[in-house]
């Protein structure tokens, strides 16, 4: 059998054709739809689905790469008849699933295949006790809906971009999950890498200097590849967005390749909204390169350019485009300077975005001239003319050159009398101007220009030479219009022609062009008899042609360029070129096409070339179609090529294998490839030859191998059975021949059945069955079954074919009925949404999906929008041009069959709904946070939700200065959002939005401040300046310049207390003094510096102590009346309300009085903390302090300080807030 390779219309199917050969009707197997790669989570099903097609029906295995799948209940394979679709289910993936699965479909012709990857995300199992703390994980940590929805397309984007534009695209495709990106990212990175390794072994040396995609200001495109080919014939493939598209080599068609040295540069022209989407560039089956195009990129067009406008003086003058594509707004310019909508101008836009208009109000003489549009690349300029209102008198001999120019604004009626005058006394001026003219030699050209006034005359000239009407050059005036006409081109007619009136003039060029030309009756007679001789006979084709020199001749042959050689010479004239080949052979015969170029265009011809010879041998293997004792029949193909003849007949010859001689034993027609040879005896060995014939000769022998007559051989299975129809009572099946027939005719089919879960098979016939296919009815209703087929020779029974798919006995379910309540939800200038509702079941079965389908306003056809069925009640058209008008309609389906369509009432354009009147007003809900803490080096994406109709204006400001370029600003339709991707100190500010449209205007403010866990303060120095007291001094930490929160906090210890106490906190400046100091201790003091992020380390002072003696003294105490001390509590300092940051600190303290001393007892939420470890108090001398290390959320509440002693009770309260770091959206 010899296999040859065969290019598939799907990319990443692999066809092996047995034969070149394919009877009409039937072709080898390939893919319609190939199944997709899948990402699935650990215990969920993988369905892959393949759609196939090839004639006869194709036999579909699955298989995988790693292991076998002869586990039913684990892998389920299965053929829907309704989607025609071929389906393989993993039951409850695991981890030792994730492998490559193959699908290969292989008929009589040949075979395909395909492979689809399936990777499986693994799960982690929780531990039960935390099932609390899962319930109270964020949402935000799960991955986003954009995340989850994310296309092929993206990822072949980002595969082929530098790193710089990953925040770019992540932005533009709303991807959110950073990390979950890049990862997902090197993982195809390194299966892309594993592919190219595969394309530089087989295919390419070398790739480098991979340029992206690019647009130029003439409206086209290109993308250019450094690639050195092992094999310059290796086929390079161009794909958009998953579709082959043709291009040329040189230069005529919309897609284009040119290669310049080992640089391919492809090219798009003439960019058009369509043009948009993702290329890729292929070498034989393996992606070497893929680029985006964008369609913001897509110049726009103007369809409707500016045109001349003439308006009255002190009216309103009107400028009007229409673009190609939407865009919200123009730059309209005047003398260079662009216009700004106030008093003087204004600007509108339709609904469409498509139509833009420019309104001049209160015209004067001084705004006439040339004004402009731009959008993008493109611009449109037309002249405003302004006409005068008021009709003076005045002489010719008092206007003054000098004075009728000057534009004095101190005299307005002197400048309106000027310019109502000027073209009377200046002359007609040019409404417009010639325009340059390519005109083909012996046809007719014109040249027109229009003036201002009917009654000026004019002179043309030509190359400065003066013109008159002459034969062949005619000379015209009709109103205003003046044209001169050349009736007969010639090359002598090319040049500048000038047109000249009242001092104006204006110039052309005519250009004359002389395009190749073959004869007609030539070309007719070429391309319909073709051109034939006989194998060794030389070929003579000759053209000729007529046309300008210097002309490019070019032969092809099947589309090849020819090249000259020993055996063909090209010989060219300048009015002919003649062919020549040498002692013709039968691989010359194809289709032989002239193509002739100059500088003014192409001309073409083809014909065909027959070369005629004997035919090549019978193709093999020879099939034995019956052996028996008394005779051998055998089958053969015909020849590949029959030499350009028909095939006459084919002889065949015969040989007793171990004698040397041939007899032949007959001759058959041409139409005939089966041969019978009867006189055989029983057990001998024959061997057989085959010739055919034609009118050249005789063909080269095709031999078999060696047959024994009468041998037993059993047929091979036949094709799976395939269900006709099924119902409770009866089920009715068919079924293929093999395609081994054991040597000898089928006798009959022997055909079994088996319940859905039993092991048994039953027979359902006593006799094997003679017909290809049969009814069972012995069946039970409900019941799944699937049958079996094996074929009976007269050797015996052969094999069993694969079993049928699964049929359940029931009667067939009806159509679904028509969907109800069919509306448009929802509409783009490329989408539209639907919804409906499920259809009664009164009419029909009930739906298992439903179709949608739309057909353009222009066109007949439907197209369908799905090729599965979906099972919702709502579907997005996507895809559909700008403005146009569609019929939309859906069809429900089920087992039955599809139901009738639901068609809209009336057409729908797609395009957005009518603005609705909305004045501008914010989205932010209770999670929004005004003031936000940064870590310098992260970075900073700040959403703002807003709604508003029309599009507003949204403009960012930065401490009421605009937004510097650090910052990346990108709006979409109710979202903007502010991006630092690396941020620092400087980024700390106050940043406003304001968003404004017709309606009225709002804005938002929040603050940001960029800063880090701060640096530890200076040195600590402590100087005496009171007696019993210390003052500390430090140096600044290096962050206090930078950060306006950075304050310190002062811990103290002394040689009697291990411990370290907070001596003060919240200290912004860099001094503090400790009293009550005692002598003859020694104390240590730490500083800390403290900001938003956290504390640093601490600078610590040497020890400090006071050796002071004390002099004696005595005093003689007075003697005092004894008075009652004793007291009730009294808080003499209150607790204060405490803003906490999570995880920082808390310290609160209280003063109490009271005799005798009071107990101070703490409470949170009245419930005691005395006893709570997670909590410190202490009574120092009636300063109460309450210390919590870490503050966590649930610390938020009421805390109370009770203080009592035998006369009473006092009570102290405060709360403690605590504040949790903001989120970035």
């Amino acid at each position: 059998m010899h296999a040859a390779g065969w290019k598939s219309k799907m990319p990443g199917v692999k066809i092996t054709q047995y034969t070149e050969d394919i009877p009409p009707g039937c072709s080898s197997p390939d893919f319609d739809r190939k199944p997709i790669p899948l990402t699935i989570q650990e215990g969920k099903t993988a369905t892959f689905k393949a759609i196939i097609c090839g004639e006869p029906k194709a036999q579909v295995t699955w298989s995988r790469n790693k292991g076998d799948m002869n586990d039913g209940s684990k892998y389920k394979i299965t053929y829907d008849q309704i989607m025609d679709e071929h389906v393989l289910q993993v039951i409850s993936v695991t981890g030792e699933d994730a492998d490559t699965y193959k699908c290969s479909a292989s008929n009589l012709y040949g075979e395909a295949v395909c492979f689809a990857t399936l990777i499986v995300i693994e799960t982690v199992n929780e531990d039960p006790t935390e099932f609390r703390k899962l319930l109270k994980k964020s949402p935000k940590e799960g991955p986003s809906r954009q995340q989850k929805a994310l296309d092929s397309k993206v990822w072949e984007v980002l595969l082929s971009a530098d790193k710089k534009d990953y925040e770019r695209i992540c932005i533009e495709y709303g991807i959110t999950d950073f990390r979950g990106m890049l990862k997902k990212l090197n993982q195809l990175k390194k299966e892309r890498e594993e592919e190219q390794s595969k394309v530089q072994y087989i295919f390419v040396e070398a790739i480098s200097n991979l340029k992206h995609i690019q647009v130029t200001s003439e409206g086209s495109a290109k993308f250019e590849i450094e690639m050195q080919l092992k094999d310059e014939n290796s086929r390079i493939l161009l794909y958009k967005d998953g579709q082959m598209i043709p291009y040329s080599e040189d230069m005529e068609m919309k897609h284009n390749l040119r290669k310049v040295g080992k640089k391919y540069i492809f090219s798009i022209r003439d960019l058009l909204p369509e043009d948009a989407g993702l290329y890729q560039v292929d070498v034989e089956e393996v992606n070497v390169f893929s680029t985006d195009l964008p369609s913001k990129f897509i110049p726009i067009n103007f369809t409707s350019p500016m045109k001349e406008v003439h308006c009255k003086e002190r009216e309103d003058a009107f400028f009007e485009v229409t673009l190609s594509h939407p865009l919200p707004k123009l730059v309209w310019m005047y003398k260079n300077q662009t216009l700004e909508a106030g008093d003087k101008y204004g600007f509108t836009v339709s609904e469409d975005g498509l139509t833009h208009r420019l309104i001049v109000k209160d015209v004067m003489p001084v705004d006439k001239g040339i004004y402009s549009v731009a959008a993008g690349i493109r611009s449109s300029s037309a002249w405003l003319m302004v006409e005068s209102k008021l009709p003076l008198k005045v002489k010719p001999h008092n206007l003054n050159k000098r004075n009728f120019f000057k534009n004095s604004s101190k005299d307005l009626l002197w400048e309106r009398r000027n310019c109502s005058y000027r073209s009377k006394y200046l002359g007609a001026h040019f409404v417009s101007g010639l325009m340059d003219v390519q005109a083909r030699k012996g046809h007719s050209a014109e040249l027109v220009c229009k003036l201002s006034s009917d009654q000026t005359e004019g002179m043309w000239f030509k190359d400065g030479v003066k013109l008159q009407s002459r034969d062949g050059l005619a000379i015209y005036k009709d109103g205003c219009n003046h044209k001169l006409i050349l009736s007969n081109v010639q090359d002598s007619d090319a040049g500048k022609y000038r047109f000249e009136a009242d001092g104006h003039k204006s110039e052309s060029y005519v250009v004359v062009e002389d395009p190749p030309e073959i004869d007609a009756e030539e070309m007719e007679k070429l391309s319909k008899v073709p051109v034939v001789v006989k194998a060794g006979q030389n070929a003579v084709i000759k053209v000729p042609f007529q046309g300008r020199a210097p002309m490019k001749v070019s032969w092809y042959k099947d589309g090849d360029e020819l090249a000259e050689d020993h055996r063909m010479h090209i010989e060219k004239g300048p009015s002919h070129s003649r062919l020549l080949i040498g002692k013709c052979q039968r691989k010359d015969s194809g289709d032989i096409k002239l193509k002739l170029k100059n500088d003014s265009g192409t001309a073409e011809v083809a014909t065909k070339l027959i070369v005629l010879d004997k035919p090549l041998s019978p193709q093999g293997p020879v099939e034995v179609l019956e052996n028996s004792a008394s005779c051998i029949q055998i089958k053969w193909r015909p020849p590949r090529d029959d030499g350009g003849q028909p095939i006459n007949s084919y002889t065949v010859e015969r040989q007793q294998v171990g004698r040397n001689t041939w007899v032949k034993v007959g001759e058959v027609p041409g139409s005939t490839t089966t041969f019978t040879s009867d006189k055989v005896d029983h057990g001998k060995k024959y061997c057989f030859r085959i010739r055919a014939v034609n009118s050249e000769g005789v063909s080269d022998f095709l031999e078999t191998e060696d047959i024994t007559a009468g041998t037993k051989a059993f047929p091979g299975p036949p094709a799976p059975p395939k269900i006709v129809s099924a119902s409770s009572k009866a089920i009715a099946l068919s079924w293929g021949a093999p395609h081994n027939t054991g040597g000898s005719r089928i006798a009959g089919y022997v055909v079994e059945k088996r319940k859905k879960g039993s092991n048994l098979w039953t027979p359902v016939s006593n006799e094997p069955l003679k017909e290809k296919k049969c009814v069972i009815t012995d069946i039970v209703e409900g019941s799944q079954y699937e049958f079996q087929v094996a074929a009976v020779n007269e050797s015996g029974m052969g094999e069993f074919s694969v079993p049928s798919n699964f049929v359940i006995a029931q009667d067939p379910m009806r159509p679904p009925s028509k969907v109800k309540d069919l509306k448009v939800t929802g509409s783009s200038y490329s989408s539209l949404s639907l919804s409906w509702a499920k259809p009664d079941v009164d009419e029909g079965d009930e739906a298992k999906g439903y179709f949608v389908e739309v057909k353009p306003a222009n066109s007949i056809t439907w197209l369908s929008c799905n090729s599965a069925p979906v099972s919702l009640t709502s579907y997005t058209i996507k895809g559909l041009k700008s403005m146009e008008m569609y019929f939309v309609r859906v069809t429900a389906v089920n087992d039955g069959g599809r139901g009738e369509p639901q068609e809209l009432d009336n057409y729908v354009i797609a395009m957005p709904p009518p603005v609705i009147a909305l004045r501008p007003h914010f989205l932010q809900d209770a999670s929004f946070k005004s003031f936000m803490v940064v870590k310098e080096g992260s970075t900073i994406r700040v959403n703002i939700h807003f709604e508003a109709s029309p599009t507003p204006e949204v403009i960012w400001m930065k401490d009421n200065v605009p937004i510097t370029k650090r910052a990346t600003i990108t709006n979409t339709d109710g979202l903007s959002q502010l991006l630092i991707p690396t941020s620092d100190r400087t980024d700390s500010g106050i940043y406003s939005i304001m968003i404004k449209n017709c309606f009225g205007q709002e804005s938002l403010s929040l603050e940001i401040r960029v800063t880090d866990e701060p640096k530890p303060p200076g040195l600590v120095t402590m100087e005496e300046k009171v007696p019993g007291t210390v003052t500390v001094f430090w140096e600044p930490s290096p962050d206090e310049k930078y950060d306006n929160r950075l304050h310190y906090m002062v811990m103290k210890r002394d040689s009697f207390k291990l411990s370290w106490q907070t001596m003060a906190d919240h200290i912004f400046n860099n001094k503090i003094t400790a009293t009550s100091i005692i002598c003859g201790r020694q104390y240590y003091f730490r500083v800390y510096a403290k900001n938003d992020m956290g504390v640093s380390e601490p600078s610590e002072s040497p020890a400090w102590n006071i050796n002071k003696e004390k002099d004696k003294f005595t005093v003689k105490l007075p003697h005092y009346k004894q008075n009652d001390q004793r007291q009730a509590p009294r808080f003499s300092v209150g607790l204060k309300t405490h803003y906490v940051p999570l995880g920082y600190q808390c310290n609160m303290s209280c003063a109490v009085m009271g005799n005798p001393a009071p107990r101070v007892t703490w409470y949170r939420d009245s419930v005691s903390i005395m006893k709570n470890a997670d909590y410190q108090t202490s009574n120092v001398c009636g300063v109460c302090s309450l210390i919590i290390t870490g503050v966590r959320p649930k610390d938020n509440g009421e805390y109370m300080a009770i203080a009592e002693n035998s006369l009473g009770k006092a009570i102290c309260t405060t709360r403690l807030i605590v504040i949790e770091p903001l989120g970035l959206g």
